[in-house]
């Protein structure tokens, strides 16, 4: 299994500003983000392929993961660190024979059941939501703090806590054997990402 601090997740939204884009995920991690996730849902693939090149340079200045969303073509042309798949996705099976045993696959999972075949399909760690109400996932299914607990409990990977995650309401989770908050507004949004990047692996770590 391929070890990673997931103790703050960073997942990015869509940016008009791309300036502004790679500005918030430098800010992020020097704040202390320990992994990034670059999604992309309605990008093209040469400028989805363009900006992950970006994104690595500064992923790779701090030594810090990249997760390339849904996109194994993206991710094997840039040599990310790793690919996350979602339950309509890329199967991980396939995936992980894809990418191969040395890059990190992460895959969304929002019951026991899921999560427990994510790990017997080579899964490294299992993304759990939506665990509050969140505006960048309509769709996501909502996951109470019970049944996170029960997804923790099931299997032997680790899992991290996502959807609606903010500063206000992170602590509620602290308790659930997560091994990390992933976020996408309360720092991709935030006036200062470094120190709510700060903040939010305070409370992680507390």
């Amino acid at each position: 299994m391929n070890e990673i601090d997931l103790s703050l997740y960073l997942v990015t939204d869509n940016s008009e500003d791309e300036g502004k884009f790679l500005n918030t995920i430098e800010e992020a991690i020097k704040g202390g983000t320990t992994v990034v996730q670059l999604r992309e849902k309605t990008a093209d693939t040469l400028d989805f392929y363009n900006l992950a090149l970006k994104v690595k340079e500064i992923t790779t200045k701090y030594n810090i993961p990249l997760i390339i969303n849904d996109r194994v073509d993206v991710a094997l042309a840039i040599d990310a660190d790793g690919v996350h798949v979602g339950q309509s996705d890329m199967p991980c099976d396939v995936t992980r024979r894809l990418i191969g045993e040395d890059k990190i696959l992460g895959v969304s999972a929002s019951t026991v059941d899921e999560a427990k075949k994510a790990q017997k399909d080579g899964a490294d760690y299992i993304g759990t939501g939506a665990v509050f109400p969140t505006a960048t996932k309509k769709d996501a299914e909502k996951v109470t703090k019970r049944e996170l607990k029960e997804i923790v409990d099931s299997i032997d990977i680790p899992v991290v806590a996502i959807g609606g995650i903010t500063l206000e309401n992170a602590h509620e989770l602290t308790d659930t054997g997560i091994k990390g908050f992933s976020v996408v507004s309360a720092i991709m949004s935030s006036e200062n990402p470094k120190k709510s990047s700060e903040e939010l692996l305070k409370i992680f770590n507390s």
